[in-house]
């Protein structure tokens, strides 16, 4: 009887060992137990071989705990978009008003815009606090020339005009940039909620990486947004001086810079996420 042997390669093509052609061809008493066997062993090598296959190219695959931490910083991101796109669409970034005593009259006029445009409101004197100065706030009922907000939107993005409240003109660059950078930063969040989308729905922990990014800078983004607006107030209030104004940062104000810092925040948790280990398991094997 002549014996022959050849080798066993992998899925990879490396040589797993010689083995013996009559394990696999001679069937007959003890040895077709031997051959059945041998069989069974060169499949359980194939499978083995493959799952580490898979687990080497799923090195990167997230487990139930990182799946959980990533839905709860994914929570943390999503309360930033809300707050980003709620301070954005609304038009309560900042309130215009001269003293109530101004004109005169038992009525006083009021101006509130934001981003996109602007809406005027003639109030009532009687309806204001006593210890208030200026004509507001915005949210008073309207008296007897407008009993509801005239809004107009900004001609910035159409004709290139400027607008002028109370005697004064905006400032087109700057409002038009404060507009843009917001704009950049809702596409950014977009972006990143994509990303942790797929890193949720395929497993895959490379997808933190990008949406940390996409967070971190649509934070910042939003945060400039916020300066710039700052700015062109300014430059507004500085345009003229004939007329006397107040003005107060409302609440869509608080919302954008709230979303700004909170942005933030989940993009770094989405970064110390991604890292192989945490900084605590980093310092603790330093320290052994």
């Amino acid at each position: 009887m002549m014996w022959s042997t050849f080798l066993v390669t992998d899925e990879e093509g490396r040589a797993a060992g010689p083995v013996a052609a009559h394990s696999v061809g001679v069937v007959g008493g003890g040895g077709g137990a031997q051959g059945t066997g041998g069989l069974a062993g060169l499949m359980s090598g194939r499978s083995t071989f493959g799952s580490n296959k898979r687990r080497r190219a799923g090195h990167h695959a997230m487990t139930e705990a990182q799946e959980g931490k990533i839905k709860l910083a994914f929570f943390v991101a999503i309360v930033g978009v809300i707050l980003t796109v709620l301070g954005v669409g609304t038009e309560f970034w900042v309130e215009l008003a001269p003293p109530k005593s101004f004109y005169g009259n038992q009525t006083c006029p009021a101006m509130h815009f934001g981003l996109w445009k602007a809406c005027s409101k003639t109030l009532w004197v009687a309806d204001i606090e006593p210890d208030r100065e200026s004509c507001g706030p915005a949210e008073l009922p309207g008296g007897v020339f407008l009993s509801e907000s005239n809004c107009t939107y900004f001609k910035f993005f159409t004709t290139g005009e400027n607008t002028v409240m109370f005697h004064k003109t905006t400032h087109k660059s700057l409002s038009m940039a404060s507009a843009m950078l917001s704009l950049f930063s809702v596409v950014l969040m977009v972006m990143g909620a994509i990303c942790i989308t797929m890193a949720l729905s395929k497993e895959i922990v490379f997808f933190l990486k990008p949406a940390s990014i996409c967070f971190v800078l649509s934070g910042v983004l939003a945060l400039l947004s916020l300066l710039v607006f700052q700015q062109s107030v300014w430059s507004l209030l500085a345009s003229d001086h004939l007329v006397p104004l107040h003005h107060n940062f409302s609440w869509s104000v608080s919302c954008v810079g709230s979303a700004g810092a909170i942005l933030i925040l989940g993009g770094l948790l989405f970064l110390l996420l991604a890292l192989p280990f945490s900084s605590w398991q980093r310092c603790h094997s330093a320290a052994s």
